[in-house]
């Protein structure tokens, strides 16, 4: 009987993707001039995707029947911490999460074979991209008070609504969108549809560019589309299941991203310390300056652990939603905490707009609002602690 390969030891898997990332990628970035709040066209990023689905980096999570080497949970968060710790402006393409196989979550075991042939293997390739549609102008927290409208017509839905601030949006073809089938069964009357951007009504408004500046986001509006009842994913009424079945793990991998931003950070502030001059020496010596760098590091430790030690959990099949609330809110204010550090440190350089510093401060303050505020997720928290 044929045996399936050896994955590849993670330690193998960091030192390719570290060299990919500062011998190609990075490179190709200051050669072309690019900057953080460039808009990229479509076809530069998706050979930035088929470029690290060739290298094996692009979808890695993935099962193997799907073209991964299906890692775990934890490797998974090192790469992520890799990557966005590397400096790299496209980073977020490296491994698919912007518009790539990460946007696809658990909605495989939910797909048919249609929609696996049509939407799933297309993203998975890197020659389609897809985002997630939920949340709405007057509906982000509140998912289940979402308005967008879909009525059955024959072999169609007829859609119409508005998502508002959709993360990825800018690089996709089609949206996993969640719609209102049955107005008078609350959360059960969500369902999910796959909906593509070049049908008759769909169009993308670009206003809501995010303090970052970059054009990542944008909202979808949907005037009269007709949708084939054969994108229905599940049944009618699954959608809001479907979506809470990734928000936990979703939390979860959001919080590698900003460690590995608050690590660049840190890096760039220790640099800076040994080689910026005052008063006769390098501002290291200073025990202001050695205390922030040591807060910093202790912060981006206990970090590191707690995600890695939930990556377990959720590995042998915990139920994670308190902890990745737990993550989500300690991450996301801690690393922002270590930004601000770092912004002091480099004093006038720090806030100087587009300095990589800089920059990482504006990011990791946006995570604090992000899949979930710090306010949403204690009371997650709550919940789980007071049973």
């Amino acid at each position: 009987m044929p045996t399936s390969p050896s994955p590849e030891p993670i330690a193998a898997v960091r030192a390719r993707l570290d060299q990919y990332l500062k011998n190609e990628l990075i490179p190709f970035e200051r050669e072309r001039g690019l900057g953080y709040e460039d808009r990229f066209p479509k076809e530069l990023v998706r050979s930035i995707w088929q470029r690290c689905r060739e290298l094996g980096f692009y979808g890695i999570h993935l099962p193997r029947e799907l073209g991964g080497q299906g890692i775990g949970l934890a490797d998974l968060c090192l790469l992520k911490d890799d990557v966005a710790a590397s400096g790299a402006i496209l980073f977020p393409h490296v491994l698919g999460d912007w518009g790539g196989p990460s946007r696809i979550g658990s909605l495989v075991k939910y797909t048919t074979a249609d929609q696996k042939r049509r939407y799933v293997d297309p993203v998975v390739r890197g020659e389609k991209g897809i985002c997630f549609a939920m949340t709405e102008p007057q509906s982000g927290s509140d998912a289940a008070s979402i308005k967008t409208r879909a009525v059955r017509d024959g072999d169609h839905y007829v859609v119409s609504g508005r998502k508002h601030f959709i993360s990825a949006s800018t690089f996709a073809d089609c949206a996993i969108t969640m719609v209102v089938t049955d107005p008078d069964a609350g959360p059960k009357g969500i369902s999910a549809l796959l909906i593509d951007f070049d049908s008759p009504g769909v169009s993308l408004d670009f206003d809501c560019v995010p303090m970052t500046g970059q054009y990542v986001d944008a909202d979808i509006v949907f005037d009269d589309v007709r949708v084939p009842v054969a994108n229905l994913i599940g049944e009618e009424g699954d959608g809001f299941r479907i979506a809470m079945d990734r928000i936990s793990v979703n939390r979860l991998l959001h919080c590698p991203t900003m460690i590995g931003l608050a690590r660049q950070a840190l890096r760039l502030s220790i640099e800076y310390a040994h080689h910026r001059q005052q008063f006769g020496g390098p501002i290291s010596r200073f025990q202001a300056i050695q205390h922030m760098l040591a807060d910093m590091a202790t912060a981006l430790y206990a970090c590191e652990k707690m995600v890695l030690a939930t990556a377990e959990l959720a590995a042998r099949g915990t139920d994670i939603r308190t902890e990745a609330s737990m993550c989500k809110v300690f991450v996301s204010e801690r690393c922002f905490e270590i930004a601000d550090k770092a912004v002091q440190i480099h004093g006038n350089v720090g806030v100087t707009r587009n300095h990589p510093v800089e920059f990482i401060f504006r990011r990791l303050r946006m995570w604090r609002i992000v899949t979930g505020t710090s306010e949403i997720q204690r009371n997650t928290i709550a919940k789980g602690i007071l049973g």
